[in-house]
This record gives C-alpha cells, sequence and structure tokens, in this order.
C-alpha cells in the first residue's frame, strides 16, 4: 500500500479524472453537445487515468470509464442489446507499443511459427454505429453506446444516403451484422459551418462531434439535411450459409459486392508482416491532408479470420487489432493578441497570436480569423482560450473560443479603418466580409508582390528573398517588377549581408529570369484566378504574352478548364491601365518569354500523364515538368488511375505507395531523362 498521503492524492486526482471524462464521454456519445476538450486533451486525461488506476488498483471502481467501451445511451431513443459486444481498440502511438502489442500475440502462439498478413485502413474520424440486415433489408440501426447496449437510431441512419435499404449482388446472408463508421468530407464540414457562421451560429470544433449531433437528432428530416456518409469497417453476427470468407480482407470484397460502402483499394493495403505495417503506417500519414475525410490513425488487424479467432479478446478489446494514432491536428491555447496582416492584393487578414502551441508536429504560434465577419462571428478576444485546427498545408485556423473560460477584462476587438502598414484608408465593402487597403503603394503589397515575383514557379529569380525585397522597397525605392531588372552590383552591394560577389550573383540571376517560359511570367504577373496550371493552359493557347494581352472574353473560354470568372479576370488585369503600365516596363527592361513551342503530338509522352515526386537531383521539379509537357505530356500533382508515369528521386513518399498499388509505371530521374533523349 503506498504512503497514506500520496494514496489520498491519487484517489483525489482519480475522482477529478473521471468526472471529466466522463462529462466528455456524455458530450461525444449522446452527441447534446462539445465537451470542451480536444482530441489530445481527451485523451492524455484518459491516459492519466489509466495509468494511476493501474499503479492503485484498489482504486478501479467497476462505474470507472476505463472500465467500459463508450457511454450508457439516453433516454431519448430505445436501448439496443448487440448480440456480440462492439469493442474497442488498445491504441499505440510508438513504434514500441506497436511491437509490445506484435510480441503480446506472438506469445499467445506457442509452438507455431507467427507469421500473419495484416490489413491496414484510415481510421476515419466518426462514429461508431451499428446495421443489422435480414435477409438483405435494413431492419436496424443503432449506436455503440457501451459496448453491450447502444441507442435505436434506425430512423435516422435510414436517411445516409450512402447506407443501402436493401442489399444486393452476390450471396445475401440471413442475418448480417455489419459495424461501420458514420463521417463527414472536409469539404461538406467546412461549408456547414460556413453556413453555421453566416446564420450568426457559433461554427463546430471537428466533424466528429457533428455527426454525432446529427445522429441523435429526435427528427429523421434534420439529419436527412446533413451529407453524412457511412463506411463498413468490421462485422458482429453473420450467417453466410456455410460460405464463410476466411479472412476480413476477403470479408471487405464480400460486404463491397453487397453493396456496402468501406474504404478504397488505395488506402486499404495488406501487409505481409510488421515491417510492411509500418510502411503502410507512414504512407498513410504522408497522405493525411489528400484524403476527403479526416482521419486520426490507422487500424491495424490480423487478417485471418482464425488467428483472430485463437487469440480472442480482454474485456473491451480484442488482441488482434490495433489503433495507431497520428499526432493529434487540433489544440487549445490562449491568444495573445490580433494583428492585421496586409498581403500582396491589399486584403487585410486578422491573425491571432498565440501562446506556442504544438500541433501535428509543429508549433503554431499564428492562426487565421480569416476575415473581419469570421472574426466578429467567432468573438475572438486577447486573453481568450481558443481551440486551433491545422488542416493540410495551409495556415491554421481558430474554430472554437471558449468563452466559459474568458477573462472579465476582455474586450471585442476594433476592426481598423486604416491599413496598419501604411496608414492608408481600409476599404469594408458592406456586401463583402473582406477588406482592402486602397494604397497601391502600401510597402506591404509592393513588398509581397516583388517577392512572389521571384519565387520558384513564378520569375524563379535566386536570391531574391524576403530580407533582400525589404530592404529593395525600403532602402532603393524598388517599387515595381521592372526596377528589379534596373539594379547594378553597386545598387546592391551595400544592402545588409549582400557584399560584392552576392549582388554580382543576385544581379546575374535577375538577368536570366528575363527569358523564362511564358506560363512562369504570367503566374509572376499575379493575374486572380490564374495559377501555374491556368497558366500553362493560356501559354499553350495564345503562344506570346501580346496574344494574351489581346485575348477576348469569348477566346479565353475556349481555353479547356477557364470559365466565365477565371475569363473575366484576365480580361479585367489586362485592361488595367497601372498593369498595362507594368507589363510594358518589363518589356521595355528586356522581358522578352520565348513563343510558346507547340507540344509534341508524337514520341514516348505525348498525351501521357506524368507525376513527379521525391528529390530530383539533376532537374528542378518545374524544368522537369516543363521537360515532360514540352514532349506532350500532362504534369499532374497526384497518382490515379489515370497516371501513366511516376517519376521518383530520393526521399518519394505517398504517391510512390499509391503508384506501386495502382501498378502504375515507375522510373527515376535518370530512366526519365533517357526517355526524353537528354541522355544516352
Amino acid at each position: 500500500m503506498a504512503e497514506p498521503s500520496v494514496h489520498d492524492a491519487a484517489r483525489r486526482r482519480v475522482d477529478e479524472l473521471r468526472r471529466i471524462v466522463e462529462e466528455a464521454d456524455r458530450a461525444y456519445y449522446r452527441g447534446e453537445r462539445e465537451s470542451g476538450l480536444t482530441d489530445a486533451e481527451y485523451d492524455a486525461l484518459r491516459d492519466e487515468l489509466v495509468a494511476l488506476e493501474s499503479q492503485f488498483p484498489d482504486l478501479v471502481t467497476p462505474d470507472s470509464p476505463t472500465q467500459r467501451v463508450g457511454y450508457a445511451g439516453s433516454e431519448a431513443f430505445a436501448a439496443v442489446r448487440h448480440t456480440e459486444p462492439m469493442l474497442s481498440l488498445e491504441k499505440a502511438t510508438t513504434d514500441a507499443e506497436l511491437q509490445a502489442w506484435y510480441d503480446a500475440a506472438a506469445g499467445d502462439e506457442p509452438g507455431a511459427a507467427f507469421a500473419p498478413e495484416f490489413t491496414v485502413e484510415p481510421k476515419i474520424d466518426g462514429v461508431a454505429v451499428e446495421l443489422v440486415y435480414r435477409s438483405g433489408a435494413l431492419v436496424q440501426g443503432s449506436t455503440r453506446g457501451d459496448g453491450a447496449v447502444g441507442e435505436d437510431i434506425t430512423a435516422n441512419l435510414r436517411t445516409v444516403a450512402s447506407i443501402p435499404k436493401q442489399l444486393h449482388g452476390g450471396q445475401v446472408p440471413d442475418v448480417l451484422e455489419v459495424r461501420g463508421e458514420v463521417y463527414l468530407h472536409k469539404r461538406d464540414f467546412e461549408e456547414l459551418n460556413r453556413k453555421l457562421v453566416e446564420a450568426g451560429e457559433d461554427a463546430k470544433a471537428n466533424p466528429r462531434n457533428f455527426t454525432a449531433g446529427s445522429l441523435k437528432q429526435k427528427d429523421p428530416e434534420a439529419t436527412r439535411s446533413r451529407p453524412l456518409r457511412f463506411t463498413a469497417y468490421g462485422l458482429g453476427r453473420c450467417d453466410w450459409s456455410g460460405h464463410e470468407p476466411t479472412s476480413w480482407s476477403a470479408t471487405r470484397t464480400r460486404l463491397h459486392d453487397l453493396g456496402l460502402p468501406v474504404v478504397d483499394d488505395a488506402t486499404f493495403v495488406v501487409a505481409p508482416d510488421l515491417a510492411g505495417v509500418r510502411e503502410v503506417i507512414a504512407a498513410l500519414l504522408a497522405r493525411r491532408d489528400e484524403l476527403p475525410f479526416e482521419i486520426d490513425g490507422a487500424v491495424i488487424k490480423i487478417d485471418a479470420f482464425a488467428l483472430q479467432r485463437r487469440l480472442g479478446a480482454r474485456s473491451r478489446t480484442p488482441r488482434w487489432a490495433l489503433a495507431w494514432k497520428f499526432p493529434p491536428r487540433e489544440g487549445r491555447t490562449k491568444v495573445k493578441a490580433i494583428d492585421v496582416w496586409v498581403g500582396r492584393t491589399g486584403r487585410l487578414t486578422p491573425v491571432a497570436v498565440l501562446e506556442p502551441l504544438a500541433v501535428g508536429g509543429i508549433t503554431i504560434q499564428h492562426a487565421t480569423l480569416h476575415n473581419r465577419e469570421q472574426l466578429a462571428q467567432l468573438d475572438v478576444r486577447v486573453g481568450d482560450t481558443v481551440v486551433v485546427v491545422r488542416a493540410g498545408d495551409v495556415i491554421p485556423q481558430v474554430v472554437k473560443v471558449q468563452k466559459e473560460l474568458r477573462p472579465d477584462d476582455a474586450v471585442p476587438f476594433a476592426w481598423p479603418t486604416h491599413c496598419p502598414v501604411c496608414g492608408g484608408e481600409a476599404e469594408s465593402p458592406a456586401d463583402s466580409p473582406l477588406s482592402f487597403c486602397t494604397n497601391l503603394a502600401c510597402p506591404a503589397q509592393v513588398e509581397a508582390r516583388l517577392f512572389h515575383f521571384g519565387q520558384r514557379g513564378a520569375m524563379e529569380i535566386d536570391g531574391l528573398g524576403e530580407k533582400i525585397v525589404t530592404q529593395l522597397v525600403k532602402e532603393r525605392g524598388v517599387t515595381s517588377p521592372a526596377g528589379l531588372y534596373r539594379l547594378t552590383v553597386a545598387d546592391l552591394a551595400e544592402l545588409d549581408r549582400m557584399g560584392e560577389k552576392s549582388a554580382a550573383g543576385l544581379v546575374a540571376a535577375i538577368h536570366d529570369s528575363k527569358t523564362r517560359p511564358l506560363a512562369r511570367l504570367l503566374v509572376a504577373l499575379d493575374i486572380r484566378q490564374v495559377g501555374s496550371s491556368t497558366a500553362r493552359d493560356l501559354a499553350k493557347r495564345f503562344g506570346t504574352l501580346d496574344a494574351v494581352r489581346r485575348a477576348t472574353k469569348e477566346q479565353l473560354l475556349e481555353v479547356p478548364d477557364i470559365g466565365g470568372i477565371v475569363a473575366d479576370a484576365i480580361v479585367a488585369f489586362f485592361h488595367e491601365p497601372r498593369n498595362q503600365t507594368t507589363i510594358d516596363e518589363l518589356l521595355a527592361a528586356g522581358v522578352a518569354p520565348p513563343p510558346e513551342e507547340a507540344a509534341a503530338t508524337d514520341g514516348p509522352f505525348a498525351g501521357k500523364t506524368i507525376v513527379f515526386t521525391g528529390e530530383l537531383e539533376t532537374l528542378t521539379r518545374d524544368a522537369a515538368k516543363e521537360l515532360a509537357m514540352k514532349l506532350g505530356a500532362k504534369a499532374a500533382g497526384s497518382v490515379s488511375k489515370k497516371t501513366d508515369l511516376v517519376v521518383a528521386g530520393p526521399n518519394a513518399g505517398s504517391k510512390l505507395v499509391k503508384a506501386r498499388e495502382l501498378g502504375v509505371k515507375v522510373v527515376d530521374e535518370q530512366e526519365f531523362l533517357r526517355m526524353t533523349g537528354r541522355i544516352a
């Protein structure tokens, strides 16, 4: 027995943790409200409770949250007893924990060579449910509840479009109990949040909680209005009438044939061993941002049912399955200040300055508040505690304010009437949530535009970094791209950290940029709605800068993938007098993109789709794409069944994995160059 003081402190902390976890479970499983905890905070608190109960076994009670799978249902829905328990999964976040799980399973197979195959699939961040089919007809749907008893939400689940009401194809079992996840696509969740904010309501912190609440609506029509989706991940009781599949991978195929949604083949992998599992997990983490839905990890299962049955289950978790948890994508921190940043278009963007927060492997100190209307709707104030989400490569964003934790002296943010950089008037149209600095000479805009002009994908001026650009604007009076081409070594040599050698190198790089391809110049001009792909299409269609400048809306609409909005933006850009002056000055300074060469109509790449991944050692990525396109190829950004060739360099990631899964031809850079005829 531990010392009384230590034991008493542990008991008090256990009681506190149980109360917090209990409230969070009630909020999540019943869908009544949001818990106020991020996923990472919830996991940390629950892990602490598990550790204390392991250290002090006498403190474990039957009603502890650690002694159940989920949470008892509310009285609003009828109870449903599952014929087989809906278990939770043991989790792992380190390789040591993964190895320990494997070793424990191997230890349960004495005297036998333990060499199972594993399945690995995304752990979709949604809500677990069970569907019961009899003679192919959906007769019942329920929540997981506490694992033994769930809630009857059949009427609500019938409104989910991807859940079939009647199974079809193949041999339909007399009884089939399917376990799966109900979830939202990212784009659907973003659209729902946009509508909530427009209606004056708080945005939801994450799609999982919103899904849980959607499934607990008393009116099924309210559930129908929300774009929920379903995917199957397992089985309860099933009567295959003597034709039982022998593995989960085979069962997944059988379920798909019956019309039930399953994760696609690109993200479901059968791994031959534990090393293969590790590779798939790494590839899935690398693809996390590309997936249309949120995932919080991967589910690993021993594939063969015979081995699953031999290994069995603990009271709450099967021994043959494991949840690998990815780093959290959200966290909670405090707002130190609210700044307004000025972009190269003059747009004013409010940004929260945060106490440092580690999320998804990076430290976050700033998070976007989008625009003045979003800031007002969220009502973010200095001193607030906020939930921050990092999705993809975009700047992290504040999605929720914990107003119950707001300090008494916090005051609403006053939107500026003038640009915080130059003092120019800030235009805030009543019919738009956006605000702009109206001063075209605003240093923030000038610097941002010049920096963009020299970036890779644009004019690619090596050495033209942000600090150099700031000095050029403030100390050398450069206010337009044409001014770069008038700089001399003497102009640059006295700048901070330059020197004559560096200055000569930058002047040479600026001079070399004069003959960049037309598509690069169009990107550098920063035309609204025109990215690198549209710029390439314009260059191919019109061939010269003069032809693009003179193009009518009707002519632009003839270009593939250019619609009315993009065409209007291009016409407006080239008709704006100041933009015309900028282009004339560039041409006078010697900027002369060569006429666009017609793409080859024969040869090894004509009509092919090529994807580049990893680090190229001879060519830059942009140069490789341009070479491929000159030879008739289309350079794509992602691998699909339509991809003809993947060129993979060192440190290639998920694109290489997917190419191998789809059977797409893969070559290295040297082989690619041989195919182009560049080397023998």
